[in-house]
C-alpha cells in the first residue's frame, strides 16, 4: 500500500484521516472560521485533517447556481487558511491550465468525479509532484479506477488518493457499492469514502441537487468498517443557507461525535 504524508497527515499507513470542509470558498471569514473550528474538533478527537473548500463548482445543476467567487478568490482565501490555521488544504481543479495555479496553493489536488477520465487533466496534475485525489465516476465500476492510476504513474504521481462518491442508481439517485472499497484499495493506493455527495439526489431539486443528510453517520460508519484509509464529508455550520450542497453536507455541530465514533471503530477493525 502506497503512503505518504500531506503536512501532518498521513495517508495509506494503516491510519484514519478525514478531507473536511464547506462545499465551495464562500468568504474568507467564514473559511477561517470554519478551518478553526474543524482543527480544534480534529484535535480534540486526535484525527488529522485536510481542509476542503472549491474554488469554483463547475458542475451546477443550473445556470442560476452559486458556482464560488472565482479561482484568484478562492486561492486566495485558501493560502490564508493555511497561514494562519495551520493545515494543509485540497481544493477541485477543472482544466489542464488550472494545475500550476492552484499547485502554489494546495496540498492536494482534487479531481472532479465527471472529469475522472479526462487524461490531460490526470497526467497535468501528476506533473505538479503534488497529491492527486480523484474522484471515480458515478458511471464508473470500481475495477475500471485502476485506469486512473495507471495514467497518474505513469506521469509521475507518487502521492496518489482514490474516492468513491457513490454510483448512479436510475434517475436523481445515487448508491454505494461497498465492494468498491477493497478493490479500488487493491491497486495499491489509499481510498477515500466520500460520505456526503454519496448522499446526494442529483438535480433532485429540479434547479439543484438534493440530499439526505440524515444517513451521514450510518454511512460513515459502513465505510470505516469496511476498511478505508480516509473520510471525506462536507461541513458547514448552517448548510440550510450554504449557497451550494446544502442538503447533503453535515452540519458542524455534529461533528464532533461523529469523528469520536469513527476513530472508535477504525481501532476496532484495525486491532489497536
Amino acid at each position: 500500500m502506497q503512503s505518504f504524508q500531506v503536512g501532518n497527515v498521513s495517508f495509506g499507513n494503516g491510519g484514519l484521516s478525514f478531507l473536511l470542509g464547506p462545499c465551495v470558498v464562500e468568504s474568507s471569514q467564514h473559511a477561517l472560521f470554519m478551518a478553526q473550528e474543524i482543527n480544534d474538533i480534529c484535535k480534540h478527537v486526535g484525527v488529522g485533517f485536510v481542509y476542503k473548500s472549491s474554488f469554483d463548482k463547475a458542475n451546477r445543476s443550473s445556470i442560476e447556481s452559486f458556482r464560488g467567487q472565482g479561482m484568484e478568490f478562492g486561492l486566495e482565501v485558501l493560502a490564508q487558511v493555511k497561514a494562519e490555521i495551520g493545515v494543509p488544504v485540497i481544493t477541485d481543479i477543472h482544466e489542464p491550465w488550472q494545475v500550476e495555479k492552484t499547485a502554489e496553493v494546495a496540498d492536494i489536488l482534487q479531481i472532479p468525479a465527471f472529469l475522472c477520465r479526462q487524461t490531460d487533466l490526470l497526467v497535468e496534475a501528476a506533473k505538479s509532484g503534488k497529491a492527486v485525489n480523484v474522484k471515480k465516476g458515478q458511471f464508473l465500476a470500481p475495477w475500471d479506477a485502476k485506469n486512473i492510476v495507471d495514467k497518474l504513474q505513469e506521469s509521475g504521481c507518487e502521492k496518489i488518493l482514490l474516492t468513491e462518491r457513490g454510483a448512479s442508481f436510475g434517475y436523481n439517485n445515487l448508491v454505494v457499492d461497498l465492494r468498491s472499497f477493497p478493490i479500488m484499495r487493491s491497486f495499491g493506493v489509499p481510498v477515500v469514502f466520500d460520505v456526503t455527495h454519496s448522499l446526494q439526489l442529483p438535480g433532485g431539486l429540479g434547479k439543484a441537487t438534493g440530499g439526505q443528510s440524515e444517513y451521514i453517520e450510518n454511512f460513515a460508519r459502513a465505510g470505516v468498517a469496511c476498511g478505508v484509509d480516509a473520510v471525506f464529508m462536507e461541513v458547514h455550520d448552517d448548510p440550510s443557507k450554504a449557497p451550494s450542497d446544502g442538503p447533503n453536507q453535515l452540519p458542524l455541530s455534529r461533528l464532533e461525535k461523529l469523528l469520536a465514533k469513527l476513530k472508535q471503530v477504525h481501532e476496532l477493525i484495525s486491532g489497536e
